[in-house]
């Protein structure tokens, strides 16, 4: 993974050092997160409230936010894209076994994202194809757990009502994959349509007076879209 973190770097390196148009465009529209998740089991929890081995896993709900992207084209073929968002907020839930759909928590996240861009030449000036490849820095902030999830404990004995239950999660740097297409509509301006692949793991640990008793490997990987209208410099 390091080997393919160096090769994008170098390839968005490569791109930026080419001959620049100048052009900037400002993408903004409504981007959505949806989650591919999957995660380890929650062993701890299976083994305190009598549950089958295996069990139970973490699912992570969709979210919408306000997206805005900003663009950077350096000559007909290439573009540096950072794609940003107003704070996505997600809840988090027990999947699996008589506690499926016990609510975990929920956490924020910023998934700044610098893409290099390859647009297709169809020699049609209206519709600009494109594809993308880049890197993603997923930052976790607010985590809060879930009323639920401290009164489960303190039913299993877990935990009293005097203990701080805690729930952290590590941020997370991974691959992005994009396609896309924009869609001239006046001289300025155009349709956005983008969907993007990107790799998002992290390590989910609830903690009772910061104390780790649970943790969690999760997969989160989802596909984001975003629909909307782009402003061209």
């Amino acid at each position: 993974m390091k080997t393919s973190y160096k090769t994008i770097a170098s390839l968005l390196f490569a791109v930026s050092a080419a001959p620049a148009l100048a052009n900037w465009s400002v993408n903004v529209g409504a981007i959505t997160v949806a989650p591919q998740d999957s995660s380890s089991h929650l062993n701890v929890v299976e083994t305190v409230a009598g549950l089958p081995a295996n069990s139970t896993e973490l699912a992570v709900n969709n979210n919408t936010q306000l997206g805005i992207t900003i663009d950077y084209q350096l000559n007909k073929n290439w573009t540096i894209e950072l794609i940003a968002a107003t704070p996505f907020s997600h809840d988090i839930e027990v999947k699996g076994s008589a506690i499926n759909g016990l609510p975990i928590g929920s956490t924020k996240h910023l998934p700044p994202t610098l893409l290099a861009q390859y647009h297709f030449d169809l020699g049609d000036s209206r519709f600009d194809p494109f594809i993308g490849l880049g890197l993603n820095y997923t930052k976790f902030f607010q985590e809060e757990v879930s009323s639920e999830l401290v009164s489960t404990l303190q039913a299993l004995n877990v935990t009293d009502a005097n203990d701080k239950v805690e729930l952290k999660l590590k941020d997370s740097l991974g691959l992005a994959m994009q396609a896309g297409v924009n869609i001239k509509l006046a001289d300025n301006w155009s349709a956005h349509l983008m969907l993007s692949k990107m790799d998002i793991e992290t390590e989910g640990r609830v903690q009772v007076n910061g104390t780790t008793i649970q943790s969690v490997d999760v997969t989160i990987d989802p596909y984001v879209w975003m629909v909307g209208a782009r402003y061209s410099f």
